[in-house]
């Protein structure tokens, strides 16, 4: 079997793995799921000729192991304290949500997340930061109340903005980035499904157009994006839109999820939760502006004032997404709000 056929069987498998997961109706099928996703993620992580993957492959099978292992003795536990007393343990309820947070990488339990991402290929980043999240949240939906996913969530969003500050690889920026991301997921899950669906989707779309251009252009630091081509304005382009939007800083469309958790938590009367993760948010967006400023505004070749007819048609392109997500925003208020 070459390395290509095993890769898609194995990834066939995760997503299975997930699906069972999210779709079971007992916790021992849901432990089963995240079982068939944890032991088909560690093939496609493997790379023999890469020290660094080889060691974060054991790094997170080890992690992985604790938390399955730590999980299933808490199901169990909890089985049997519901078969031989009448009273429901929310502490139990608490202990068996830690493992899933182990899981997911979730503040604040998630100290192994960026040292795994650190070692592993762009590809596996993209599972990793994407697919692998889905069944942990969904499971720790069924299990905490508002007031513990408030916490966790402003936990996530706190650890994810500072952590991100001095880090000079972008695998790691990207992995704080992430964890911030999942406090505003979790926020969107105490609202509802679907906004939580669609706020994954963006983001998801977001984390896989930006890891593809790092990938295309070779990049794993932030001082190479500051050595970039200049005639490579498309690039420059895409990278920069796409990591303001993942900020949430409008007219861009990362901005249009966020407005809707900020503006259903104000009615729920719950300012101040949301005054922290406004101001924590322009932490995650200054350390995004912080890895294109220089490359755009600074090491820039080209004259300010050359305004030919080439340089004007090619600017039309930018202005026109910028005023259609301006446009786009506006519309969904109608929609979604």
């Amino acid at each position: 079997m070459s390395k290509n056929s095993a890769s898609i069987m194995f990834f066939f498998t995760l997503t299975s793995g997930v699906i069972i997961t999210i779709s079971s109706n007992s916790w021992l099928s849901a432990w089963m799921g995240l079982e068939i996703n944890l032991l088909s993620f560690i093939p496609i992580m493997m790379n023999n000729d890469n020290i660094f993957t080889t060691e974060a492959t054991l790094k997170y099978f080890l992690i992985q192991a604790v938390a399955s292992s730590t999980f299933l003795f808490l199901i169990v536990m909890e089985i049997l304290f519901k078969k031989f007393t009448i009273y429901y343990s929310p502490m139990l309820t608490i202990m068996i949500s830690s493992p899933l947070m182990l899981k997911s990488g979730i503040a604040p339990l998630h100290w192994w997340f960026p040292s795994v991402m650190e070692g592993l290929s762009w590809n596996n980043c993209i599972i990793l930061m994407t697919l692998q999240k889905i069944a942990p949240m969904i499971l720790l939906s069924l299990l905490l109340n508002s007031t513990l996913l408030n916490v966790i969530s402003l936990l996530s969003i706190s650890i994810g903005a500072i952590g991100g500050i001095n880090q000079l690889s972008i695998r790691k920026l990207l992995t704080y980035s992430s964890i911030n991301h999942v406090g505003w997921m979790l926020s969107a899950l105490m609202i509802g499904e679907n906004l939580w669906i669609y706020y994954f989707l963006l983001y998801s779309i977001l984390t896989i157009t930006l890891i593809f251009t790092f990938k295309t252009l070779n990049i794993s630091f932030i001082n190479q994006i500051h050595m970039m081509n200049s005639n490579m304005w498309t690039s420059k382009f895409i990278m920069l839109s796409s990591l303001l939007s993942m900020g949430g800083l409008p007219p861009f469309l990362g901005f249009l999820p966020k407005w809707i958790i900020i503006q259903t938590l104000i009615n729920n009367h719950m300012t101040f939760q949301i005054s922290i993760m406004v101001m924590l948010s322009l932490i995650t967006l200054f350390y995004y502006l912080r890895m294109c400023y220089s490359s755009f505004m600074i090491l820039h070749s080209e004259p300010t004032w050359n305004l030919t007819f080439k340089n004007i048609t090619s600017m039309m392109y930018p202005l026109l997404l910028t005023f259609t997500l301006i446009g786009f925003l506006m519309s969904s208020t109608i929609i979604f709000i």
